[in-house]
């Protein structure tokens, strides 16, 4: 019995509740905010963020059904592709929809965040769950829109610690072309004297001390610096870790909107479409272009990407497939000579529930949390095919 109680101990002491901050810093990481598009509105949209969280509800849209099921679901938090908050509010009313589903969110202390551009951007992102599904491999940002800031941390550690410290840097490093977790490291002795208050690590208050040290210099991602700075200090043995700051004009890796990259062999346009159709189990889908004209190279941008169409071009595809193509934008990719297939937007897109859902799961996971994460399964393509 005494042994049961101590485990019993040990087990919840383990357990890390998580709250709704915990899961928007989760979040940022795999979508950080700062990939999104200047007007759009990503994050917590609606919420306490000092709220616990048990369970967790993925969905594309931020719709009625969506809030009831997660709400019905005993979910605290709801995230989303689409916002539900997109344009600056003026009134939040019961008599329209928007102002009906904030309502219920806030009656029912459901928190929703969302995860829109900056998740259509992101590595591992919205994109690439789409090229993976379709088989479109080696793929690299179609449209580059920025790259990473990098900064360099320079800290100093006692001989024997450099590994942990650097273990828990890592998380936050910045990237040189295709190599990341770059730091360097060199050995020296460091001066200090400890004052009355101290508790030091090494050494006596009040006499100067002489230690074995490390000098550690780490490539770290400008965006995640804080975070970064506030891991080094809870890992470091030292009562004041001494570290300084280089702003860098050296910059990382590259992000963009879509992806391009090719098929593992050549097909046709008219057979690649059937198998776009399948894996995305789209209703239905339109193309333009001789169905028998030969694709390797493809473009895609999920949603809504017919703006893409001369940049795919120039770098070569043969086809650009994405959502929501207009008549005029599908004689302009016949005036290029280039071939187009539209799987609409939902179909290009839901994909993202069961793949951030996944995600979020080895995330929550590794950072110790025991969250439940609920896929929603009534997302339906508002359109019907006759």
């Amino acid at each position: 019995m005494h042994t049961d109680k101590v485990a019993l101990f040990f087990f919840e002491g383990d357990m890390k509740t998580a709250r709704v901050s915990d899961l928007s810093g989760i979040i940022n990481k795999i979508a950080p905010p700062h990939l999104a598009e200047e007007w759009d509105n990503v994050g917590l949209q609606v919420g306490n963020a000092a709220a616990a969280v048990t369970k967790i509800m993925v969905a594309l849209d931020p719709g009625r059904a969506a809030v009831e099921a997660a709400v019905a679901g005993k979910c605290q938090l709801l995230l989303t592709h689409h916002p539900l908050i997109f344009h600056p509010l003026k009134r939040i009313t019961c008599a329209d929809p928007l102002g009906q589903i904030l309502q219920m969110a806030i009656k029912k202390d459901l928190a929703v965040i969302a995860a829109h551009t900056n998740y259509d951007v992101a590595e591992g992102g919205m994109n690439d769950l789409l090229a993976e599904r379709l088989g479109v491999g080696g793929c690299v940002p179609l449209k580059i829109t920025g790259s990473e800031e990098l900064v360099k941390l320079v800290v100093f550690v006692p001989i024997g610690h450099e590994e942990r410290i650097l273990e828990a840097l890592f998380k936050f490093s910045g990237s040189l072309g295709n190599y990341r977790d770059c730091s360097f490291r060199t050995a020296g002795v460091g001066t200090f004297t400890p004052l009355e208050g101290a508790q030091p690590f090494l050494g006596k208050v009040g006499k100067r001390e002489a230690a074995d040290e490390a000098r550690l210099e780490v490539l770290l991602r400008k965006a995640d610096l804080a975070v970064a700075v506030n891991a080094l200090i809870k890992v470091h043995p030292y009562e004041e870790p001494a570290f300084d700051l280089y702003p860098l004009l050296n910059r990382g890796g590259s992000h963009g909107l879509g992806r391009i990259g090719e098929l593992p062999e050549s097909t046709t346009l008219g057979e690649f479409a059937v198998k776009v159709k399948e894996r995305l189990a789209a209703a239905g889908l339109r193309f333009v272009g001789d169905a028998g004209r030969p694709v390797k190279k493809v473009a895609l941008c999920s949603g809504s990407g017919a703006s893409l169409l001369q940049e795919a071009r120039r770098q070569g595809a043969d086809l650009l497939l994405t959502g929501d193509i207009k008549y005029h934008e599908a004689r302009a990719a016949e005036d290029l000579g280039m071939a187009l297939i539209d799987a609409g937007h939902f179909a290009t897109e839901v994909l993202m529930v069961e793949g951030l859902a996944a995600r979020l799961r080895r995330e929550l996971e590794k950072n110790g949390f025991t969250v439940e994460v609920e896929e929603y399964k009534g997302e339906r393509e508002p359109f019907s095919h006759i």
